[in-house]
């Protein structure tokens, strides 16, 4: 793994910076964007969407399923940069944009959903950064984008309701 970092995905390339931007990017969107009134609630939900996809990307990679060509470090998960910052944060807007707007999330995780799918994931293939083999699909990552959006929204409003109630 340390030799493949260094012959192909250390600081001398260009998917190095290419994946650092969208690991660092995505949070200074956040700091600057975050509603400091619902910080707890809104950083909960997007740690649990990164937890999330983090463990389902490491479960498609042991099976076979998608390659990360490219990588931060060889010691980190590889698709750090898109599980820990980039996908999380759209979510976590969304989820904030929706809250205080009082809008349906399901509507806009479907949205989001279909752009992180339809417009990044092969984006993110033409450039050589990931691959998805053995039969999985853009539309797959469709899906389960949405099914941990949900996740982590019933797993954040069921903490609410119980960290509520206690009061």
């Amino acid at each position: 793994m340390y030799s493949y970092w260094h012959q192909h995905s250390d600081w001398g390339n260009w998917q190095f910076w290419f994946i650092l931007v969208f690991l660092l990017a995505p949070l200074l969107v956040l700091l600057l964007k975050l509603d400091r009134k619902r910080t707890f609630e809104i950083l909960f939900f997007g740690y649990t969407v990164h937890m999330l996809w983090t463990y389902t990307d490491l479960s498609l990679i042991r099976q076979g399923f998608i390659d990360h060509y490219y990588f931060l470090f060889p010691f980190l998960p590889q698709g750090l940069g898109t599980t820990a910052s980039f996908i999380p944060v759209s979510f976590m807007l969304v989820y904030q944009y929706c809250i205080n707007h009082n809008k349906s999330f399901l509507i806009g995780a479907f949205g989001l959903s279909a752009v992180i799918a339809f417009g990044f994931a092969p984006i993110e293939k033409a450039l050589g950064i990931v691959s998805l083999v053995k039969g999985l699909t853009i539309v797959h990552i469709f899906f389960i984008d949405i099914t941990i959006a949900m996740i982590a929204y019933g797993i954040t409003k069921f903490f609410i309701k119980f960290y509520t109630a206690r009061q």
